[in-house]
């Protein structure tokens, strides 16, 4: 059969379709499984399982389920009461159903206020005081219309049982799931950064955004920013110097670009850039994707001092001159420290007039030199080495 490139291009076409298929075919079953836990959930809320058949009903419920489905999974003792648990926390917080895709209309408080003719919050349904009679009515006439929220059905379930089990509360869960759609983190991923409290950090750097930038593009500056940086993937000795940190997190700027988050593209590092006759070097210079503006990021192996601020806005003015295009937005500084007087940096940046953050970095272990002597030399690894 004579293949040419028209059935070439097609097929090409027909294996993209069908990749595509495949991948909408995997996040329906996904849903459709969250789905299936969040109506459980409810119903074992709803019903007031425990009150009425006693402590042992999820037990029995396994069971029972399992005997039914034994070629299904997800019926377990401990996977029910994650069911409960999944429910309960998104419908403790009217107001987080908005992020959750505006399906507070859809939440079973609504539901059955409109059956039973009762306003009724979700954080309350667990407590409502009505007959068994009228919560089978309701769950015979609503059944599986009580929707999941879009949000939730974007993402894993064991992604889920992580994030209920390590956030405190449903605004840090959903940050965890926005970050992990938009990122398209493993569970692996969701879990180093839920160990690094990233909710936490996320933000929370010093900066003068808002007095200097419009508020529109300072709450997004602000929000880029973090405090600490975890600079967990460095092994430096004690008595590093600026240099040897920024030739470590150069060497690892994958790393480090993870650290930063997601929108930053490395420029380049000891960046030169004239001031009249003089040329500066900028330790570290990035761009910024989605807020389209450089970030010229300084490295302080040490604690954070007032003249830092005045250094990195003497950077940050050179880049606007000689870097900035027409369509960019003001250039950013971020000044990483090893640690900091928050009133001497807000001092400091309240005097600047530019826009500048000031962060603090965490770095997992260093290397004394006395520990440093007890390792084998490279010669002695090479002389054992030989005599085997």
């Amino acid at each position: 059969m004579p293949i040419n490139n028209d059935y070439r291009n097609w097929l090409a076409d027909l294996k993209k379709r069908i990749r595509q298929s495949q991948i909408k075919a995997s996040v329906r079953v996904n849903t459709e499984m969250l789905q299936l836990y969040w109506s459980i959930g409810c119903d074992i809320v709803s019903r007031q399982a425990e009150a009425v058949w006693g402590s042992g009903i999820i037990n029995q419920l396994s069971k029972d389920l399992q005997a039914a489905f034994p070629e299904m999974q997800g019926f377990s003792r401990t996977n029910l009461k994650y069911c409960k648990r999944f429910y309960l926390f998104y419908t403790q917080d009217n107001r987080i159903f908005h992020q959750l895709g505006g399906q507070l209309e859809n939440s079973i408080g609504h539901q059955l206020g409109d059956q039973l003719g009762n306003p009724i919050i979700p954080q309350l349904v667990g407590q409502i005081q009505t007959s068994e009679n009228e919560l089978n009515t309701f769950q015979q006439q609503v059944g599986t219309e009580i929707k999941i929220p879009d949000l939730l059905g974007a993402i894993p379930w064991r992604h889920h049982i992580e994030i209920l089990t390590k956030c405190k509360n449903t605004h840090e869960a959903v940050f965890y799931i926005q970050k992990t759609i938009e990122n398209g983190w493993s569970r692996a991923v969701l879990m180093n950064f839920l160990e690094a409290d990233l909710y936490s950090a996320q933000g929370k750097s010093l900066n003068n955004f808002s007095r200097l930038l419009p508020a529109e593009h300072s709450d997004l500056a602000s929000e880029i920013l973090k405090d600490p940086y975890n600079f967990d993937f460095l092994t430096l000795a004690t008595d590093y110097k600026e240099r040897e940190l920024e030739n470590a997190l150069s060497e690892n700027i994958t790393r480090f670009l993870l650290e930063l988050g997601k929108g930053f593209a490395f420029v380049g590092r000891q960046v030169p850039i004239k001031a009249g006759s003089k040329e500066l070097f900028i330790d570290m210079l990035f761009y910024h994707l989605k807020l389209r503006c450089y970030v010229v990021v300084e490295l302080k192996a040490a604690e954070f001092e007032a003249a830092f601020a005045g250094q990195l806005g003497v950077y940050v003015a050179a880049v606007n001159h000689q870097l900035k295009g027409e369509h960019d937005t003001p250039t950013l500084g971020l000044i990483i420290c090893k640690t900091k007087d928050n009133v001497l940096a807000q001092y400091a940046l309240e005097s600047s007039s530019q826009p500048i953050g000031v962060s603090e970095y965490e770095l997992a272990k260093l290397l004394t030199e006395d520990f440093k002597s007890t390792l084998p030399s490279i010669e002695e690894i090479e002389n054992e080495l030989n005599k085997q």
